[in-house]
C-alpha cells in the first residue's frame, strides 16, 4: 500500500491483518542482529561491546569542544540551517548524542550496522523490503515509548520536508505497514538499491508526539527531544551550545553503546576565527584540537602544557579513503563547460611549491576520490569488468586514466615552471584562448578567461591567493573573495559561485550519498552536493551499478570504473591531504588504546579525572 501524509484511514484495517503475521514471514527471512552491505556481519549476535570502545571507561566530568563560525539552529534534518546548526546534536564526529538511529554502524568495518533502537531485523537476499523489530525497552528522553508510528512519521515528514539526500532516500520506500506492536515493515520495489536498507536503518527517528510538523522545515532554536544519551542544555547561538547526560537513557547497557557516553556534559565552544580559537586552546578552555595545519602542527605546540605533558600531540593512522579535497569548478558557469579548460586549471597548480613553502612537505597530493585505499584507481589498470562498464561511455574516461598512468601534473617545485605552463597554455588555445598581452581571452567571444575564488577563511587564502599567482602566468585572472561563514554557506548552497575550495570524504563503501554529490538528478537542486554541476550519462550509469553491486569484489572494481570518469571530468583541481589524522588533547581527557579503521572516534573518549 502506497503511503503518504493521509495514509492512516486507508491503513487501519491492513494493519489489523498484518498484525497477524510473523514478523519474518513478511520480509522472507530470519531476525538477525546486524546488517553489512557486502557479506556477514564480523562481529556475532553475542559481541559485548564494540572492539574499540572500552566498556570500562571512567565516567562523569565535562567535554568542551570548539568550532569555527556560529549557529542559528537546532534542527539538523532540513535545508535551513543544515550547515549552520549546533554541533553534537546529529553529527559524524561528535556523535549522534540527540536523537538515534535504528541501527549503529560499527566503524571497524566498511559499513555494517547493529541493533540500536531496532533491536533485530529481517531482510530477504534480494533486499527489496526490510523490517525492523523496535527494542521494547526503547524511550524517547520524555519517557515516551518509541513506536512503529514514530518510525512511520519519521520516513514521511523527512521525505516531505527535509534535506534533499533525505528526500530522495526515503521517496524509495513504496510501502510503510506496522507489523504486530513493535515492528516496521518497508518495501523498495524492485531491490535494485542494495544500500537503501541501510540508509533506512540509520535514519534518525523523531518523536511524532514532540515534534511541530508545520513549522518543522524552519530554524528554530527550541530544543528538540529525542531518544539519545544526550538533552539539550545551554542554547547561546552563535556562542556556545552544551550537551547534559540524561540520567535515565534506556539504551546505555546495550552491547553497541558500552564504553560510549562517557562525560556528563559535552560542550561546544565557537570562535571568530582559527587563531583565536587555537589561542583558546593553549589556555585550556576547550580539550580537544583536530589539526590540519602543518605549519601549526610543526611549530606552533610549543607551549608549556605541551612541554609538562599537559597536553598530548597524536597522530592516527586510518584505513579509510582519503576523499578529495580541491578546488571545485561550478560547470553551470560557462567558462568551465570545456573539460579542456578544467584539466588546464587542474594542472596548474604548483603543488610542489605550495607543500615545499607552505606545509613543511608533508602534505601527499590527491589524484583519486578514493585515495590510499583499494577503491582507487591510481596505478591500476582497468580491468575487463571495468571496461565493460564503460563500453557504453567511450569518451568518458582518459587513456592515461583508464590505463592507470594518470597522476596529477607535477611541476619543479620553483613556482614558475615553463614547461607545465606552455603545456596548459596549449590546452587552452586547443579550447579556443590565446594570449592577448598579459590576458588569456575567447578567441570567438572576445571575453577573456576569470573567475571568482569564493572561500571562508585566512588557511584557504593562502593557498587559494597562491594559485592565483600561477594562473596569472598564464593570463588567467582568479579574483580571491573571503566571506563570512552564512554569506559562504548560503552561497554555496544556491550554487552561486564560479569555484570554491571543497572537500569529498570517502569510506570504504561509497553508495547512496556519491548520488546527492554527483548525479545529474541533484545538479540543480538546492543545498545538494554536487556543487560542481556534474551532469554525465557515464556517472549516473555507474552510480546505479554501485548499488546495485552484490559482490565485494564487484563493488570495488565499479567503484574504480565510477573514479576513473571523475577523474577524467577534470571537475576539480586536485589538492593535498595530510597522512594521518593529527589531534591534540589535554590529559585531563583520555581514549581507549586501540581506535577503529576510521580514526578516533569522540564519543569513546572519557575523563582522566573528572572536572
Amino acid at each position: 500500500m502506497p503511503f503518504g501524509t493521509h495514509w492512516p484511514k486507508a491503513a487501519a484495517l491492513a494493519l489489523s491483518v498484518f498484525a497477524t503475521f510473523p514478523l519474518a514471514g513478511l520480509a522472507g527471512a530470519e531476525p538477525r542482529h546486524g546488517l553489512a552491505m557486502h557479506g556477514d556481519p564480523a562481529l556475532p549476535a553475542d559481541f559485548s561491546h564494540l572492539p574499540y570502545a572500552d566498556p570500562d571507561a571512567p565516567k562523569g566530568g565535562r567535554i568542551t569542544y570548539a568550532f569555527v563560525g556560529s549557529y542559528d539552529s537546532l534542527n539538523p534534518f532540513i535545508v535551513k540551517g543544515a550547515e549552520t546548526t549546533a554541533r553534537g546534536i546529529w553529527d559524524v564526529s561528535l556523535g549522534n548524542n540527540v536523537f538515534e538511529a535504528l541501527l549503529a554502524r560499527n566503524r571497524d568495518e566498511a559499513f555494517t550496522l547493529y541493533g540500536l533502537l531496532a533491536e533485530s531485523v529481517d531482510v530477504p537476499d534480494d533486499r527489496s523490503s526490510i523490517t525492523f523489530n523496535l527494542n521494547p525497552k526503547a524511550r524517547f528522553s520524555d519517557g515516551k515509548p518509541v513506536t512503529p508510528e514514530d518510525v512511520i512519521f519519521t520516513v514521511e515528514i523527512l521525505r516531505d520536508k527535509g534535506r534533499p539526500n533525505y528526500r530522495s532516500w526515503y521517496s524509495k520506500v513504496k510501502t510503510i505497514e506496522k507489523v504486530g506492536e513493535h515492528g516496521v515493515h518497508m518495501t523498495f520495489g524492485d531491490g535494485a538499491d542494495r544500500e537503501l536498507p541501510l540508509l533506512i536503518g540509520l535514519m534518525p527517528i523523531l518523536p511524532k508526539h514532540a515534534t511541530d510538523v508545520e513549522n518543522f522545515d524552519r530554524s528554530t532554536l527550541k530544543p528538540m527531544i529525542g531518544s539519545g544519551p544526550y538533552l539539550m542544555g545551554e542554547v547561546k547561538p552563535g556562542e556556545r551550545f552544551t550537551l547534559k547526560l540524561d540520567p535515565n537513557y534506556w539504551g546505555k547497557d546495550l552491547p553497541i553503546k558500552r564504553g560510549f557516553d562517557n562525560f556528563d556534559e559535552i560542550r561546544i565552544d565557537y570562535y571568530r576565527n582559527r587563531s583565536s580559537m587555537f589561542e583558546a586552546f593553549k589556555k585550556g578552555l576547550y580539550d580537544v584540537n583536530a589539526e590540519a595545519d602543518p605549519a601549526t602542527w610543526r611549530s606552533g605546540y610549543n607551549f608549556p602544557a605541551v612541554a609538562d605533558g599537559r597536553v598530548q600531540k597524536e597522530e592516527f593512522e586510518t584505513g579509510v579513503p582519503k576523499g578529495m579535497l580541491g578546488f571545485a569548478m561550478n560547470t553551470r558557469r560557462p567558462i568551465f563547460e570545456d573539460v579542456r579548460v578544467r584539466k588546464s586549471l587542474a594542472s596548474l597548480l604548483d603543488f610542489e611549491w605550495l607543500d615545499k613553502n607552505l606545509f613543511f612537505g608533508v602534505y601527499q597530493r590527491n589524484a583519486s576520490y578514493f585515495e590510499g585505499s583499494e577503491l582507487s584507481s591510481i596505478g591500476i589498470p582497468a580491468s575487463d569488468k571495468e571496461k565493460a562498464l564503460l563500453a557504453k561511455f567511450p569518451d568518458a574516461v582518459e587513456p592515461d586514466v583508464l590505463d592507470g598512468t594518470y597522476r596529477p601534473a607535477k611541476s619543479d617545485g620553483t613556482g614558475s615552471d615553463r614547461k607545465l605552463l606552455r603545456s596548459a597554455l596549449e590546452l587552452l588555445k586547443s579550447a579556443g584562448y590565446e594570449l592577448k598581452g598579459n590576458s588569456l581571452v575567447n578567441t570567438a567571444s572576445g571575453q577573456p578567461l576569470t573567475f571568482e575564488l569564493l572561500l571562508k577563511d585566512r588557511e584557504q587564502e593562502r593557498v587559494g591567493l597562491a594559485y592565483a599567482r600561477t594562473l596569472a602566468r598564464v593570463g588567467i585572472k582568479a579574483t580571491i573573495r573571503t566571506v563570512d561563514s552564512a554569506q559562504y554557506e548560503r552561497r554555496v548552497q544556491e550554487f552561486d559561485f564560479d569555484m570554491i575550495m571543497t572537500s569529498w570524504p570517502a569510506s570504504l563503501s561509497p553508495g547512496n550519498e556519491q548520488n546527492f554529490r554527483w548525479s545529474s538528478t541533484n545538479a540543480n537542486v538546492p543545498g545538494s552536493y554536487n556543487y560542481v554541476g556534474a551532469n554525465n550519462p557515464a556517472i549516473d550509469a555507474l552510480l546505479k551499478d554501485i548499488l546495485f553491486a552484490t559482490k565485494r569484489e564487484d563493488f570495488i572494481e565499479t567503484v574504480r570504473a565510477f573514479d576513473r570518469v571523475l577523474i577524467s571530468q577534470h571537475y576539480v583541481v586536485p589538492l593535498y591531504y595530510l597522512p594521518a589524522q593529527w589531534v591534540a588533547r589535554w590529559s585531563r581527557v583520555g581514549h581507549p588504546e586501540k581506535q577503529s579503521i576510521s580514526g578516533y572516534t569522540y564519543p569513546t573518549w572519557y575523563p582522566t579525572a573528572a572536572k
